[in-house]
């Protein structure tokens, strides 16, 4: 079987924030500083947001040398050829479109179908007043592979930290306890943390088990810790199951996503065994800006 994969706020001086985007601020001096809202790296910076030296531009001879194709179409494929070789890196200002249409020698209405279409495909990011810029990659953890969210977090080279909003013991209630495999009112630990990469929140975890396999879960510093690689050690994971679905997210999870209440998100319902018995049962949730979903499958190479 293959596998499928998803990928404290500080207050600033007249700051706007939508997720995914870059935060810009003025100081008071007038000049505009960028704090970057992607959960894959922060970037702030004391000076006026210095535009990268561009290293070539769409001109006729640079569109034609795209193949043949609309025009619309060669400046996408110039501009994804200068994401995709580095030239612009993520952050980069991308130039505006009067500069475009200068440039390229193609009308207004071609340069602004490229730009809305790869800021539709997640390439760009465009701020209404104050330009477009490449965007970050979007973050991804496996799916049907259920692993620590830590780890995946380090291994693309980011630093994860998690804040835990709730650790408790609760009474399990009807439909809880049949998905846990326990009585009704039975004792369950009971955990919501959101988990951060590079000081961006990227998924909120809330989580029920059981607590006879897992009989030290409340005593644990799940700032150190994930419950992921806590319950592997103590009690092996033997089989999973996963209902992934788009959802929007209450008001509290928006509040501790850090996101708008009308942004889409990832939730990802994970119930998991150890042997025969229901070890955890978790939702988690992502905002849909800050993870992507992959998957492959067969034996093709």
């Amino acid at each position: 079987m293959g596998t499928l994969s998803h990928s404290p706020r500080t207050a600033l001086p007249h700051a706007v924030l939508c997720a995914g985007v870059p935060l810009f601020f003025s100081s008071p001096a007038g000049d505009w500083l960028i704090l970057q809202a992607f959960p894959t790296r922060t970037l702030v910076t004391g000076e006026a947001n210095k535009v990268p030296r561009q290293t070539a531009q769409p001109t006729a001879e640079t569109l034609n040398e795209q193949g043949p194709a609309p025009r619309y179409l060669q400046l996408k494929q110039f501009i994804c050829r200068q994401i995709d070789t580095g030239a612009w890196p993520p952050h980069h200002r991308v130039p505006s479109e009067n500069e475009l249409v200068e440039q390229s020698g193609v009308s207004r209405m071609t340069v602004n179908r490229a730009l809305r279409e790869l800021t539709a495909e997640g390439r760009l990011v465009r701020m209404q007043g104050v330009g477009t810029f490449v965007a970050e990659p979007k973050s991804h953890s496996p799916l049907l592979a259920v692993n620590n969210i830590a780890d995946e977090i380090s291994e693309h080279g980011h630093r994860h930290r998690a804040e835990v909003k709730l650790l408790r013991e609760e009474l399990a209630g009807p439909e809880r306890a049949l998905a846990m495999g326990l009585q009704e009112r039975e004792k369950l630990f009971h955990s919501v943390i959101v988990h951060y990469q590079d000081n961006i929140p990227v998924q909120i975890e809330d989580r029920f088990v059981n607590p006879a396999l897992a009989p030290n879960y409340l005593e644990q510093d799940f700032t150190k810790l994930t419950p992921n690689a806590y319950l592997q050690r103590t009690s092996p994971l033997t089989s999973g199951e996963h209902v992934v679905e788009a959802v929007t997210a209450t008001p509290d999870e928006a509040h501790m996503l850090q996101i708008q209440r009308t942004e889409p998100c990832l939730l990802i319902r994970r119930r998991t065994w150890s042997g025969k018995r229901v070890v955890s049962v978790a939702r988690l949730l992502h905002p849909g800006s800050r993870h992507r979903l992959e998957g492959r499958f067969g034996d093709a190479e």
